[in-house]
């Protein structure tokens, strides 16, 4: 989960050029506005940050790892991307996508966007001893950093032997079409139509959406992090085949910013009636 802070200009540049159809438009002016008030810079108090690290994504934009107020922050251009005490969401989304997989002794999921680890743990926490998580993550400084200095935030969560990290680009894995899952939890962009990067619109796009559910196993269920409702999205899943549902929730239990979750799930076929 690196939700890097996105040139939204491009958003606008690339719907006019495309020529799409005005209500398209409108869709695209109001993603962008969300998520620039959802990124406006603020600091968790008035003391200087403490610094522990920083790194670039592969678009250039520098990310810093601090800490403020006792709680680990993740910032891009001084805007505040992932902290440790806003986390309610990305454990939700475990929650539901690996629920009644303990009992699954072959049980796979995969984890999208590695972030603070929280996802990734309560992945690991829902699953039996057999299972295998794999984690998806674009910067070798975010695995780094779930080594060292961010690791006990969730309970060392790759030091656990059913983990399995993949460094690189998501949309790249899933077009290798991987071992099928039993769940993915995707947590690596603003929303289903806002980006870190351009190319990971490939994984909402009914081409994308397609593949998502040929990666799924029957009955297997898709949990879509958002940092804002989109009902287009709904429908696209709809129109994918899958089984729809939308789970509002906030940063921090009860408050803090508000998120969204949507799940696809794959419908599991029938069994058979038993002869007598």
């Amino acid at each position: 989960m690196l939700r890097t802070l996105p040139n939204l200009s491009w958003l606008r540049i690339a719907s006019h050029s495309a020529g799409l159809p005005r209500n398209r438009h409108a869709r695209i002016a109001r993603t962008t506005n969300s998520v620039e008030r959802a990124l406006t810079p603020y600091p968790l108090s008035m003391q200087m940050p403490e610094f522990i690290d920083e790194a670039r994504t592969p678009a250039g934009e520098l990310i810093r790892l601090t800490r403020e107020s006792g709680e680990l922050v993740v910032r891009a251009d001084g805007a505040i991307l992932m902290a440790s005490g806003q986390s309610h969401s990305e454990i939700l989304m475990a929650e539901i996508g690996c629920e009644g997989l303990r009992g699954r002794k072959d049980a796979r999921v995969l984890v999208g966007g590695l972030g603070l680890g929280y996802t990734l743990r309560a992945a690991l926490d829902a699953v039996g001893p057999r299972a295998t998580v794999v984690v998806s993550e674009l910067l070798e400084a975010v695995v780094t950093w779930n080594r060292g200095p961010v690791a006990h935030l969730a309970g060392h969560p790759l030091d656990d032997p059913r983990t399995h990290v993949e460094v690189g680009d998501l949309v790249a894995y899933m077009r290798a079409r991987p071992a099928p899952f039993d769940a993915l939890l995707l947590d690596v962009d603003h929303g289903p139509d806002s980006f870190t990067s351009e190319g990971n619109g490939a994984l909402y796009d009914p081409p994308g959406l397609a593949r998502l559910r040929d990666a799924l196993r029957p009955g297997g269920v898709l949990v879509v992090w958002s940092a804002y409702d989109c009902p287009a999205f709904v429908k696209d899943l709809k129109r994918a085949g899958f089984e729809t549902e939308v789970v509002n929730t906030r940063a921090r239990g009860h408050r803090g910013p508000r998120h969204t979750l949507f799940v696809g799930r794959i419908s599991a076929p029938r069994k058979p009636p038993r002869r007598r």
